[in-house]
């Protein structure tokens, strides 16, 4: 008969008194003390990890964004696409995480639901940058964001700048030798679909041998919309599911605000080019 195995035997660190440690690395001591339960309901640490974990993933999404959107402008292209795959994986794996708030039923969430005030998700400033990244920029929403002016003012900067479409654009036209009219480039508005960007990529998608670069970054835009397309969809099933047509904590109509923002389309053009090939 053999004792329990001893890890140590082989070579490995059982001490960590003065050395860093798993738990020191990953700061794990803050983050899982953050679940601030607020009712005895058995279903409140589901939600709450829920959308904590959600936030996390988010915070990798725009760190991944933003990293495109550079690497992009510099015209360092096959870095950027891996990129994007990573974000499209990153709602992937957000969209799978509504699998699990599934399993919560409304009586359930009836139990605490009142704990949460007025808050809702569609005040995360995180979600409301991916948005404004990808170019979706609906300053109305900026209001939710005033009583904190360090979040306001990181909105604020964002639209300052080019989105990640905006950067796409520009490489598209140069290396068309186009010129795209200003209101393509507006900063303060979500993206319009534009005849001449159409046009642009059309010519793209019928000679992807001769523009293969655009053609790839045009369906790693297009992947990354479809994964964000589905979580917003699964968002609503879920929101529908669990509570189904009461408003939102945040004073929204709940699911038909979810249904309306299924609507909207990141990237027109390279959805609307399809008919026409």
């Amino acid at each position: 008969m053999t004792g329990a195995y001893d890890p140590s035997g082989e070579g490995a660190k059982m001490s960590f008194a003065e050395d860093m440690s798993y738990i020191d690395y990953l700061s794990l001591d803050p983050i899982l003390g953050a679940q601030k339960l607020r009712s005895d309901a058995h279903d409140e640490m589901l939600f709450i990890i829920q959308h904590q974990t959600s936030e996390l993933w988010m915070r990798l999404a725009l760190y991944e964004l933003n990293a495109a959107r550079e690497t992009l402008a510099r015209g360092d292209v096959e870095p950027t696409f891996k990129m994007m795959t990573r974000v499209a994986r990153i709602f992937e794996q957000l969209n799978s995480a509504w699998d699990v708030l599934r399993t919560m039923t409304p009586s359930e969430y009836t139990a605490f639901r009142d704990q949460l005030g007025r808050s809702s998700g569609f005040q995360s400033h995180q979600y409301r940058l991916i948005e404004f990244i990808l170019g979706n920029r609906n300053t109305a929403m900026m209001k939710v964001h005033e009583h904190r002016p360090e979040l306001h003012a990181m909105l604020t900067q964002e639209l300052g700048r080019k989105s990640l479409y905006h950067v796409a654009l520009d490489r598209l036209a140069g290396e068309l030798g186009v010129i795209f009219a200003p209101e393509v480039y507006r900063l303060d508005a979500p993206h319009q679909a534009d005849p001449a960007v159409m046009d642009a990529w059309t010519a793209v998608y019928r000679d992807p041998a001769r523009y293969w670069s655009l053609y790839e970054l045009a369906e790693k835009l297009v992947d990354l919309e479809d994964y964000f397309r589905r979580w917003r969809f699964n968002h609503v099933t879920t929101v529908e599911r669990i509570i189904g047509f009461k408003r939102g904590t945040g004073g929204t109509s709940g699911v038909m605000y979810l249904r309306r923002m299924l609507e909207v389309e990141l990237f027109p053009e390279l959805w609307n080019l399809r008919g026409q090939l």
